[in-house]
């Protein structure tokens, strides 16, 4: 199971919207490391991610959810693999059974790839719904102290 603890940072009707903290890369390099480098330059753009929860939460408060890794495995192999599969069969198809030039075959390769990623973003729109909240923490104390790992 994937776990990651999430800030909840707006609650409407039933659908909690919850934003990840901002993890900086490694200071081991000075910020001379590609991790650095992506982390200044994208690093400031937070998405909310939206959930169904029936629970009594409020802004700030902290849940952690799980996720099962096969489903990042599966859902990987749809986003990656249907694409370049559907672009292989558009490119075969378009150069054995109609047999049209090369440009035209780019083209079906192009458009065979895009059908076939169009295909895995509604395959994958299902991962949403096997994502769980596995505890919500209390909003009056910090989250390490609930965990028990406080420094003394």
């Amino acid at each position: 199971m994937i776990e990651q603890t999430l800030t909840v940072s707006r609650v409407d009707r039933g659908t909690v919207w919850l934003v990840a903290e901002e993890k900086p890369a490694c200071a081991g390099c000075n910020g001379k490391c590609g991790s650095q480098i992506f982390s200044k330059l994208f690093g400031s753009n937070k998405k909310a991610l939206p959930i169904e929860c029936n629970e009594s939460v409020q802004v700030g408060q902290k849940m952690t959810l799980a996720l099962d890794d096969s489903k990042v495995v599966e859902n990987a192999l749809w986003v990656y693999l249907l694409p370049l599969v559907m672009a292989f069969f558009a490119i075969f198809t378009s150069h054995l059974i109609l047999g049209v030039s090369e440009p035209w075959q780019i083209l079906s390769a192009v458009i065979g790839g895009l059908v076939g990623f169009k295909f895995a973003k509604q395959r994958t729109k299902a991962l949403r719904h096997d994502i769980k909240v596995i505890k919500i923490y209390p909003i009056s104390l910090p989250l390490t102290q609930i965990d028990g790992d406080c420094a003394k």
